[in-house]
């Protein structure tokens, strides 16, 4: 078998476009997902039980089912109960928040919980509430202590963003299967899509490892 290398570099515009719009999903979700994470996070923690169990309700359900499943329910499920077409960049973008928030989730409550308890004890004996001594005291320290696997989900998430290439969203994946679809040449185009993704995690690795250590120095 002949490893045909003009097939790549003809195919390589195409699959470029889609590695920005892998990465556009990526950081779209993760951030998304940031903000949700954060919130649900901080919400399992709550000393009111119904924040605290509606927030791991969302975590157990969401970490329980396949992305693949939350996808297909945000793109075919959500038209059927609100009687409108669901545009497919909406539900890739919203499916991928929506899980990364459940796993960002518990990265922050992984983090606060990390941090000292004395440290909570300490803001209360400075007449601060709850809320006040977690927004002011705790989540500082406990950011620096979550920003590896708050990378690790960032380089998970643009690689499970490959699921949403089955709703037809043209993404790196589903450029691939396009360009496959043209020219038969699936071992050259998936190697030259498996080392477009890698190149994507390896540069995202090292920039994660870079803002570590600059909050470590710091």
């Amino acid at each position: 078998m002949d490893f045909n290398l003009k097939i790549i570099f003809d195919s390589l515009p195409l699959l470029l476009q889609g590695a920005l719009v892998t990465l556009e999903i990526s950081i779209l979700s993760v951030t998304f997902g940031f903000l949700i994470g954060m919130v649900t996070g901080v919400a399992r923690l709550s000393p009111f039980r119904v924040i605290r169990y509606s927030a791991n309700i969302y975590v157990d359900f969401i970490r329980g089912t396949p992305l693949l499943v939350q996808i297909f329910i945000v793109y075919f499920a959500l038209p059927i109960i609100i009687g409108s077409h669901v545009n497919p960049f909406f539900a890739a973008i919203s499916a991928c928040s929506i899980n990364s928030g459940a796993y960002v989730a518990e990265i922050f409550r992984s983090g606060i919980q990390a941090v000292d308890k004395g440290q909570m004890e300490a803001g209360r004996s400075l007449g601060l509430n709850w809320f006040q001594t977690m927004k002011h005291i705790i989540m500082p320290q406990a950011f620096k202590k979550i920003i590896p696997p708050l990378g690790n989900e960032l380089i998970t998430m643009l690689k499970d963003s490959s699921l949403v290439s089955v709703i037809g969203f043209e993404e790196l994946t589903r450029k691939g299967q396009i360009v496959i679809a043209r020219t038969y040449a699936s071992f050259e185009i998936w190697i030259a899509v498996a080392i477009i993704y890698l190149i994507m995690t390896f540069t995202i690795a090292r920039l994660v490892g870079l803002v570590e250590r600059r909050f470590k120095t710091e």
